[in-house]
């Protein structure tokens, strides 16, 4: 099972998060209570473990912008939550060389279910035929918040666009997972990984380690 943790604010919660077996970090330049600068992350980078991936979480629509954010803090993959933008995730792998992975994040509207389905099973479809992309996150939409809310969505209503999905897409499932529920979620949809935030903080930002070390363990 391949484990992101997400929103990482600082050195000591990213270090912990490498040593209880995280595959990889996010750190969230979008608009959030846990947003970080290129400064930030520049001065983390170095001191974490060149195994570990480590993902720049962006909204911005500008290759440009996001092209110079990966030179200027030696992050190694990009995360696109600003919706789906296929001509954009092709221009970026095609100025990565393809040496930068690269996730694309679609929504679950909670309350919304049949909708919801409908639309990750076309988007999916989608994807499949583009060849920048192979990983997609899919996280819970409540409202007009686009992660980082805490919410669960329907899994058992997601169950069949998973299971049926295109073979050659890795889906990342997120959206109020925590120590607690994250074994059942993996149970019911049998994702390629799972991405957390919120449910492994003491409070935004800041990472609760005993929480992380379960949630981790939980999710093996």
């Amino acid at each position: 099972m391949w484990i992101k943790i997400c929103a990482n604010t600082n050195l000591p919660d990213a270090q912990r998060a490498a040593e209880l077996g995280a595959d990889a970090l996010g750190f969230v330049f979008a608009p959030s209570k846990r947003r970080v600068t290129a400064e930030q992350v520049a001065a983390i980078v170095p001191h974490l473990p060149t195994s570990i991936e480590k993902i720049a979480v962006v909204q911005t629509r500008d290759a440009h912008e996001i092209i110079e954010l990966i030179r200027a803090t030696g992050l190694t993959g990009v995360q696109l939550h600003g919706g789906l933008d296929l001509p954009l995730a092709r221009t970026l792998h095609e100025a990565f060389k393809g040496r930068i992975p690269l996730i694309q994040t679609l929504h679950w509207k909670v309350g919304e279910d049949a909708q919801s389905a409908a639309e990750l099973e076309a988007q999916l479809e989608a994807i499949a035929a583009e060849p920048a992309l192979t990983r997609v996150l899919i996280d819970a939409k409540v409202g007009a918040a686009t992660g980082g809310t805490g919410h669960t969505f329907d899994w058992a209503a997601a169950r069949y666009a998973f299971a049926n999905a295109p073979t050659r897409l890795d889906l990342i499932l997120a959206g109020g997972l925590r120590p607690e529920n994250v074994a059942e979620a993996i149970q019911v949809l049998e994702p390629f990984g799972v991405d957390v935030a919120s449910g492994v903080e003491s409070e935004p930002g800041r990472k609760d380690y005993g929480k992380l070390r379960h949630f981790i363990e939980n999710a093996r």
